[in-house]
C-alpha cells in the first residue's frame, strides 16, 4: 500500500576508502605514484606472482593508528588480517588482503559542523559514530575499451594501503554526509596519513541510504558508488532519498541494489542488484602474522627495538593541531566570529591567505574578515576558483586595506579598486586610484571653497544647525560629497562644515 511521505527521513551512512600516503605499497615495495605508465609500478607480489609472499608497510599501520587516535578510536594491541575472495580481472590472486574480524581501530567518532539556521550562519555541531578503521589492498584497475571490445588492466594500484572508515548510519541528509566527509578530509590532511585528493581517488565515499518512519525499523538500503567530489556526494544522497521517498508513496518497494551517480543529470542509476549476496569466503590470511601495537616503551618485550615496532604513545605524542583547534585559535587570536573561522578553516587556502593580509596591515582583523568573506570568497565563487587562483595576492589586498585605512581611498571606492584589481591582474592599488581618479579629495584649499559654497546656499540648513539640530549637518555632507562624486575625505569636511556653521559665518 502507498505510504505517506509526511514522517519519512532519510537515514545515511557512509564507507570511506582512504589512500595512504606512503611511498611504497602495503605488502610489497612498489612505488605509490598517480598516472605512472600502466603496469610499470607492479611487484612479482602485486602480479600475485605464485610463491611471492607480503610484507607489511610499518607506514602504513602508522598511519593507520594515527588516524584512528585522531577520531578518538580504541586502538586493537592486536589486529588480524583476513582473505576477502572474489573474482575481477583487476584482482589477479583472486582474493583481498583485509582486516574483516579485528580491525585495527575500533569505536571512534568524529565531530563535525556546518553552517545552518535560518541565514545558514549558524555553526551546527553533529557527531557520526565510526565503527572501525581496517588496514586493506587496493584493487588494480580496468580499462574497459569499447572500440576493440576488450578490458585493460593497469596494476599500479593493485596493492595500494587503504585505510577503510566504516561509519555508522548517524547521518539524515546530503548536507550533513558532506560536512562529515569535509571534516575527514581535513583531518586526514592534517595528519598527512592521505592527501585526500577526490578527483585522483584518493579519497572515495560510498554511501548507504534509505528512508523509514522514526522510531520503526531502518529501511531497505541502496548503496551509492563512484561519487567524486563532496559536492556531488550531497547531491546523490539527497536525489536518492527523495527518490526512495517516491518510490514508497507510490506503493512500491526500494530494492536492495548498487547504484551509480551520474553528475551529468544530476541521478542515482541502478549498477547492479544485490539479489544474489555475495558470498565472499573470508579465511585468516595464512602468510601474515597478527599486526601487534604497544601501547609505550615500558610494555615493549625484552630485546625489541622500539624503532622497529609501532608505539601508540609515541604517535599520540606526534599529533599535529587538529582543523577543530585551529578555528579556536581563529577565533581567540583575531576575535572573529566561530562561523568565519569555520569558513577560514574549511576553504583550502583561505586561512593562510586571511594571515598573510593580516600581517600587513593595520586594520581590524573583523574588517579584513569582511572583504576576505565578501569580496574575495564572493569573485572566487562567482568564477568557480580556488584560492589559489586569485589574481590579487594577498600582499596586494593589505596594501589596498592600508591605503582606505589612512584615507587615501573612501571604502566605497576601495571596493571599486577591488573589482579593476581583479580583472587587470598585476596592477596595484595605488596605480588604480591614480588611473581611474578614485582617491579621496583631501585638498584644503578646494575643500574649503565648496564647504563654503554649499554653506551659502542653503541659510534654513545653517539656521537650523545653529539652532542646535546637529543631524542637518549629515544633509549638507552629502551635498559636498555629490559635488565631489563621493570623494571628498568625510572627516576633514565635516571638520570644515562645523567650523563655518558654529555662527558667524568664518
Amino acid at each position: 500500500a502507498p505510504v505517506s511521505s509526511e514522517k519519512l527521513v532519510g537515514v545515511v551512512g557512509l564507507e570511506i576508502h582512504a589512500q595512504i600516503s606512503s611511498n611504497s605499497k602495503l605488502f610489497s615495495g612498489s612505488p605509490v605514484c598517480f598516472s605512472a605508465p600502466p603496469n610499470s609500478q607492479v611487484s612479482f607480489f602485486d602480479a600475485s606472482l605464485p610463491g611471492t609472499l607480503p610484507v607489511l608497510n610499518r607506514r602504513c599501520v602508522e598511519a593507520a593508528v594515527m588516524t584512528g587516535l585522531a577520531l578518538n578510536c580504541t586502538i586493537n594491541k592486536k589486529s588480524l588480517f583476513d582473505r576477502k575472495h572474489y573474482f575481477y580481472a583487476d584482482l589477479p590472486a583472486g582474493y583481498q588482503i583485509t582486516q574483516q574480524r579485528r580491525p585495527v581501530a575500533v569505536d571512534g567518532v568524529l565531530t563535525y559542523s556546518f553552517l545552518g539556521g535560518k541565514k545558514r550562519s549558524q555553526v551546527v555541531r553533529k557527531h557520526v559514530q565510526i565503527k572501525q578503521i581496517q588496514l586493506e589492498q587496493d584493487s588494480g584497475k580496468s580499462l574497459h575499451d569499447d572500440v576493440h571490445s576488450q578490458t585493460l588492466i593497469d596494476l599500479n594500484r593493485a596493492g595500494v594501503g587503504l585505510m577503510e572508515l566504516v561509519m555508522e548510519p548517524d547521518m539524515s541528509c546530503g548536507e550533513e554526509a558532506a560536512a562529515a566527509v569535509r571534516e575527514l578530509q581535513l583531518i586526514l590532511q592534517a595528519l598527512g596519513t592521505c592527501q585526500g585528493n577526490m578527483s585522483e581517488g584518493q579519497l572515495r565515499v560510498d554511501a548507504n541510504v534509505s528512508v523509514h518512519r522514526p522510531g520503526e525499523p531502518l529501511g531497505v538500503r541502496t548503496e551509492v558508488k563512484n561519487i567524486n567530489s563532496i559536492r556531488y556526494l550531497a547531491r546523490a544522497i539527497d536525489y536518492e532519498i527523495q527518490r526512495q521517498i517516491g518510490v514508497m508513496q507510490r506503493g512500491g518497494t526500494v530494492h536492495n541494489e548498487t547504484r551509480a551517480y551520474d553528475s551529468k543529470s544530476g541521478e542515482t542509476i541502478p549498477m547492479r542488484d544485490k539479489e544474489g549476496l555475495q558470498d565472499y569466503r573470508f579465511m585468516p590470511e595464512p602468510n601474515l602474522p597478527p599486526l601487534i601495537v604497544f601501547e609505550d616503551n615500558a610494555t615493549l618485550p625484552p630485546g625489541v627495538d622500539s624503532s622497529q615496532v609501532v608505539v601508540v604513545q609515541k604517535i599520540k605524542e606526534g599529533l599535529p593541531e587538529l582543523p577543530s583547534v585551529k578555528r579556536e585559535h581563529l577565533v581567540q587570536a583575531y576575535g572573529i566570529l566561530p562561523e568565519h573561522s569555520f569558513t577560514l578553516v574549511n576553504e583550502e587556502g583561505l586561512m593562510e591567505y586571511f594571515e598573510e593580509v593580516m600581517k600587513a596591515t593595520r586594520k581590524e582583523p573583523r574588517k579584513v574578515i569582511g572583504w576576505v568573506m565578501n569580496e574575495l570568497l564572493g569573485q572566487l565563487k562567482q568564477q568557480d576558483m580556488s584560492v589559489s587562483q586569485s589574481p590579487i595576492s594577498p600582499a596586494a589586498l593589505a596594501e589596498l586595506l592600508e591605503l582606505q585605512e589612512t584615507g587615501r581611498v573612501s571604502s566605497s571606492g576601495a571596493k571599486q579598486v577591488f573589482q579593476v584589481m581583479w580583472g587587470s591582474s598585476g596592477k596595484t592599488a595605488e596605480q588604480v586610484i591614480q588611473e581611474q581618479d578614485l582617491g579621496l579629495v583631501s585638498d584644503a584649499t578646494q575643500l574649503h571653497n565648496i564647504c563654503q559654497k554649499v554653506v551659502d546656499s542653503h541659510p534654513t540648513e545653517v539656521h537650523a544647525i545653529r539652532n542646535g539640530n546637529a543631524k542637518v549637518l549629515n544633509k549638507l555632507m552629502g551635498l559636498v560629497q555629490r559635488e565631489l562624486r563621493g570623494k571628498a575625505d568625510p572627516v576633514l569636511v565635516m571638520e570644515i562644515l562645523k567650523q563655518k556653521t558654529r555662527g558667524g559665518g568664518c
